[in-house]
């Protein structure tokens, strides 16, 4: 019998298009239990339809999060430890002010 009698196994793999730009990647992540009710009470809540959605919207989150880091380091940096300078006509907190923002709740 030749190679090409041979019948071939159908391809039962499902084929997704990737959405957006570019070709996606697979990413698992393995999720403790309160952890993935967490997830799935964050999708209700952000009405979001998928755990990939929910994903991608954490990621952009954190990714958000380092730049801000990232910036507030170069700051840091490029004044080597001293006190940025506050821009002109705005008068630096007082001990009241601190006092106020530390009684605040969220």
């Amino acid at each position: 019998m030749s190679a090409e009698a041979v019948p071939r196994k159908p391809d039962t793999r499902r084929h997704k298009r990737p959405q957006g730009r570019g070709a996606g990647k697979l990413a698992q992540v393995r999720l403790r239990p309160d952890e993935m009710d967490a997830l799935r009470e964050t999708m209700r809540t952000l009405n979001l339809e998928s755990t990939s959605d929910a994903l991608r919207e954490g990621l952009r989150l954190l990714t958000r999060e380092a730049a801000e880091l990232a910036a507030a380091e170069e700051i840091r940096s490029f004044y080597e430890g001293a006190q940025a300078p506050l821009p002109e006509g705005v008068a630096p907190p007082g001990d009241a002010e601190f006092e106020a923002v530390d009684e605040m709740e969220w």
